[in-house]
């Protein structure tokens, strides 16, 4: 019904489908569909939608003030495989105007802190879609498996209240959806070594928690997906990369002992962004 690529304006697809033509997601009364739009605005709002990798998409949930829950349009994406309904996928390309990009299908959600509307600090909800049709890299079914579970209990289970808002619990918040981030920008596989025990691998920050500004620490340019003992070294800034991805090893630590652990200093990365860029020229600076 749709061409991948092709440019509809939005206020026809209304006409053919129904659903809501101002909100982000717009779900048909007359078919079986859900329409998600992204693009213009929102980012100061939390809403950073983008591909994880190239069949990996995550989409912020709607609510531009107070937090975010599991109702109207948040709560039929993540029910929709269990309702029979299919998510469409536009992007804007200017006003009125949205390109499809395709048929999208529900794997995981995780929270994360933002600002509101009105400045207020809240909760908000990443979703995780896949492109129809596509088999993913395996991913361990308890980290992505939807309970049939009220709103109510996810609520209370899920989402955190006033007191763990404050302080450094923020930091387990905010990483929720980030670690899924990492996880799918790197398709659950250690960037070095590709080892894919997702239970182990650990979504390290380039530039430093305690350092980076806010914006910089749930970016997803500034996250590397690494297991543990390069995870250790790079946090210790023992190992850095080059741009081209090519590792560099600090004289602290003997060839025989890197050896030891398995490194051999030819190893290297090979799908850097250039996102990844920056933050590695700040992590090389500081490689002892």
């Amino acid at each position: 019904m749709f061409k991948i690529g092709h440019i509809y304006k939005r206020s026809l697809i209304h006409d053919e489908y129904g659903g809501s033509r101002q909100n982000g997601i717009s779900t048909s009364a007359k078919f079986p569909y859900i329409f998600i739009f992204t693009g213009l605005g929102g980012k100061q709002f939390g809403y950073k939608d983008r591909w994880e990798n190239k069949n990996v998409f995550s989409y912020t949930g709607e609510g531009q003030t107070g937090d975010m829950d599991f109702i109207r349009g948040n709560l039929a994406l993540r029910d929709h495989l269990i309702n029979g309904k299919k998510v469409f996928l536009f992007r804007y390309v200017k006003k009125a105007f949205v390109e499809f990009l395709g048929e999208v299908e529900f794997l995981e959600y995780g929270f994360f802190e933002t600002f509101d509307r009105n400045n207020n600090q809240r909760t908000a909800i990443k979703f995780f879609f896949k492109r129809s049709g596509v088999r993913l890299y395996d991913i361990p079914e308890e980290l992505y498996k939807v309970e049939e579970t009220s709103q109510i209990e996810y609520s209370q289970i899920l989402k955190p209240n006033k007191t763990e808002r404050e302080g450094l619990v923020i930091t387990r918040v905010g990483q929720g959806a980030y670690r899924k981030s990492i996880l799918h920008r790197w398709e659950y596989k250690c960037a070095v070594t590709h080892y894919s025990n997702a239970n182990i691998l650990i979504a390290s920050h380039i530039k430093p928690w305690r350092s980076a500004i806010d914006l910089e620490r749930l970016d997803v340019d500034n996250g590397i997906l690494l297991s543990p003992d390069y995870d250790a070294l790079f946090d210790k800034h023992l190992i850095s990369f080059e741009n081209s991805g090519k590792i560099i090893l600090s004289e602290q630590i003997k060839n025989s002992d890197y050896k030891k652990l398995g490194i051999t200093g030819t190893e290297r990365i090979r799908d850097l962004s250039e996102g990844n860029h920056s933050y590695l020229e700040n992590h090389r600076l500081n490689l002892k």
